[in-house]
Parts: structure tokens; C-alpha cells; sequence
């Protein structure tokens, strides 16, 4: 896949199936947006052993991760948002180094996953707490036909805006 990166240029993100490998990788950059506070509820402080069960995936969903350069820039978990009648709805998490936001590899996740759920049967697609504040996040959802059916009032405790929102948004497959 290719991404704009800054200043226009297209930069190769490929994505693949996560492997335990990649954990260390990965745990800097989810360890640094989960200290930051602004955009997930899980918990803060956690070790990398304590943090591997809230990010890595067991079957019948699964974690990639998008590689440009030869580095891991981002990684997405998904899977079904619930089990039994409720495991025909997808849902997905999605985390992009801070170093490496804003250049297209949360779009290139997303188009993944959206594949990736299409192919597994799922008939849609939903995020259950999107906070409403997030607004590169909402704005690139949307883009991908996600619609907001729904916002929680004063369910999220951001650190500067204080409690916000969490947008419910569901795409068909």
C-alpha cells in the first residue's frame, strides 16, 4: 500500500499479520498514547507483559502491523465486536506511532481492515467508543463510510477538555 507522507510524497506502508516479535515494538508508542490519555480508556502505567493481552489479539481476530522503512509505524487489532448472535459485527482498534501520524498509515490500517473484515464474513463494521474530540480520528472514519449512530454523553475523562463524548460509528460491509 502507499501513503501520502509529508510535503506529498508517497511513502510504501505494508501491513501484516503481528507476531509475538513485534510486541516490543509495538508496546513504546501504544504505552506513549496510552499515557497521553486523549484518545483510549485502557489502563495507564501498564508493563509490557501486563499491556500484551489489551493489544494483541487472540484468534478469531488478529493484530497487524504497518511497517514502512523497515520500522513498525502503527498496528490495528480486530475482530468481533461480541460473541455468539453478536459476532457477525466486526470492531477494530487502531494505533499509530506519534512520530509517524498524519501520514496516511491510520487510512492504510483502515482500508486493512475493512478488507480484512469483508473477507471474513463480518456483515458490518462497528467502534463502540470513538472519543468525540479525536477529530483526525472521526474525520478519517468517516471518510471510510463510518457514520456516528450515537454519542455517549461525558463518558470519556479527557486530560484538557475534561469529560467528553464517546461516538458510537457503524459502517455496512
Amino acid at each position: 500500500m502507499t501513503a501520502p507522507g509529508s510535503g506529498g510524497t508517497v511513502r510504501v506502508v505494508n501491513i501484516r499479520q503481528a507476531t509475538e516479535q513485534d510486541w516490543p515494538l509495538i508496546y513504546p508508542f501504544y504505552a506513549a498514547i496510552m499515557a497521553e490519555g486523549k484518545t483510549y480508556p485502557f489502563p495507564e502505567h501498564q508493563t509490557l507483559d501486563e499491556a500484551r493481552p489489551w493489544w494483541m489479539e487472540q484468534p478469531p481476530g488478529q493484530t497487524v502491523v504497518a511497517v514502512s522503512d523497515g520500522a513498525i509505524v502503527g498496528s490495528a487489532k480486530m475482530g468481533p465486536n461480541r460473541p455468539g448472535r453478536g459476532s457477525h459485527v466486526a470492531t477494530a482498534s487502531f494505533l499509530v506511532d506519534p512520530a509517524h501520524q498524519g501520514q496516511g498509515t491510520g487510512r492504510a490500517l483502515g482500508e486493512y481492515v475493512l478488507d480484512w473484515c469483508r473477507s471474513a464474513g463480518f456483515a458490518s463494521i462497528q467502534f463502540n467508543a470513538v472519543v468525540e474530540t479525536n477529530a483526525p480520528a472521526v474525520h478519517l472514519w468517516q471518510s471510510l463510510g463510518f457514520q456516528i449512530i450515537g454519542t455517549v454523553p461525558e463518558s470519556f475523562d479527557h486530560p484538557e477538555h475534561g469529560l467528553v463524548g464517546l461516538h458510537l460509528m457503524y459502517r455496512p460491509l
